[in-house]
């Protein structure tokens, strides 16, 4: 009886081993296909421009192949349920954004899955601030002109807003509540009407993204008053910060991260974490995130998270205090 407890002991560890052995082989072999990279956004646009340039840089420096993957609409959120609802073995990753991971889950009851749960953060990958901007035959020269005219027409002057619950909505929001003044938000189904409304003089003031507006701020049709990140943006270098224009610590930008199903090899994540951060300090994809006037991020996989979980208390404190809804 004991030799043949032994023996199965003996016959159970070298199983367990030669397991473990092929685990390791495995995993060391990843990835053997293509990562499948969602993009929760149409093509063309800035999240899957930027999406593809990093694909294709870490493509360049590491063999990996890449198949990106567009799946828009519900704000980011169908293209994040895709992964969410995925296998997590290291094939299905995400471009996550401000909106679909820190704003919605507040905005929006009915998400059908849940960040903090059903997503593991992989990879900060930029920030980008709003514009304030104007016509360009408007008064208002500064962001303290548009102030004091919101404070003499309470109720009366009217923000543009791509949709309900952007970052550039948010943005404005927030502002509002830092200056003591009451707007009429006028939402929009996209930049493009809101901003053509705007030129047209129904409204007054948008936040903006800088690729929506630099051209027109450029070429004279729009003045822009401030940007809401921390730091001066490149591409409009001449134009302050709303902390610089009196709002001490005033921040509100839309950055996105990579995110992967829950369950995902923690080697896998911090092998993909490396491989996002190198792409980060090539040239090209500098070039490309200046251009549109994003800011490369960095952070290891436990720092994104915590980065992520902050910016979700953050704007779901205000969407609480200010009574936002989805309209």
């Amino acid at each position: 009886m004991k030799f043949q407890r032994r023996t199965l002991i003996t016959a159970a560890l070298m199983s367990l081993t030669a397991l473990g052995g092929g685990a390791a082989m495995a995993q060391a072999a990843w990835p053997d296909k293509p990562i499948r990279f969602i993009v929760p956004y149409t093509p063309g646009g800035g999240t899957d421009v930027v999406t593809r340039h990093i694909a294709n840089t870490i493509t360049q420096d590491t063999q990996w192949a890449f198949l990106v993957d567009n799946r828009a609409g519900g704000g980011g959120n169908i293209g994040l349920d895709v992964v969410a609802k995925s296998r997590g073995d290291g094939y299905t990753i995400g471009m996550g954004q401000t909106a679909n991971l820190a704003i919605n889950p507040t905005l929006l009851p009915g998400m059908p899955f849940d960040p903090a749960k059903d997503l593991i953060p992989v990879a900060l990958v930029a920030e980008q601030p709003t514009v304030m901007v104007v016509r360009a035959d408007s008064p208002w020269r500064t962001l303290a002109d548009a102030v004091k005219a919101a404070k003499g027409k309470p109720g009366e002057v009217k923000q543009a807003l791509a949709s309900t619950g952007t970052v550039g909505h948010l943005a404005g929001e927030m502002m509002a509540r830092r200056a003591g003044i009451k707007v009429l938000n006028v939402p929009y189904k996209g930049a493009a009407p809101a901003i053509t409304d705007l030129l047209g003089g129904q409204t007054d003031y948008m936040f903006a993204t800088p690729q929506a507006v630099v051209g027109m701020i450029k070429g004279g049709k729009l003045r822009a008053l401030a940007v809401t990140s921390s730091r001066r943006v490149a591409i409009l270098s001449e134009v302050p910060t709303v902390a610089e224009s009196g709002y001490k610590d005033f921040e509100a930008v839309d950055w996105k991260a990579i995110v992967a199903p829950a369950g995902t090899p923690a080697d896998v994540v911090k092998r993909l974490n490396a491989a996002v951060a190198k792409a980060l300090t090539q040239p090209a994809m500098l070039a490309q995130l200046a251009a549109e006037g994003s800011t490369p991020m960095s952070g290891n996989p436990a720092q994104v998270a915590a980065y992520i979980k902050a910016e979700q208390a953050g704007w779901g404190k205000l969407i609480r205090e200010a009574g936002i809804k989805q309209e």
